[in-house]
């Protein structure tokens, strides 16, 4: 299985939001991600920077919170998503 990276923001409104669909995707389909907070730990964000180049296309040409990656496959999803869109993205991982 990939390893699944979620960067984050500790005082992201999006990331807030997203973290119990995180939570139950992990509990559900035995995913993990490994949560990434960029905002505060300068170690975290310069990996973010370190794929921008598979990140901002994607994310409407900017390093945006939450954004999930795949560094295998340089997949990326952005922002504050529907459960069922996360679990999507997500199950194609694997």
């Amino acid at each position: 299985m990939s390893k699944l990276i979620m960067f984050y923001a500790r005082e992201c409104p999006h990331c807030k939001a997203m973290m119990p669909h995180v939570e139950k995707l992990e509990n559900e389909e035995n995913i993990s991600f490994e949560k990434l907070e960029v905002w505060h730990n300068e170690k975290n964000a310069d990996l973010m920077r370190s794929y921008r180049r598979a990140i901002a296309p994607k994310c409407g040409g900017q390093l945006r919170t939450p954004t999930f990656f795949n560094p295998e496959t340089s997949d990326v999803l952005c922002g504050e998503v529907p459960y069922e869109k996360l679990k999507e993205w997500a199950l194609k991982q694997k």
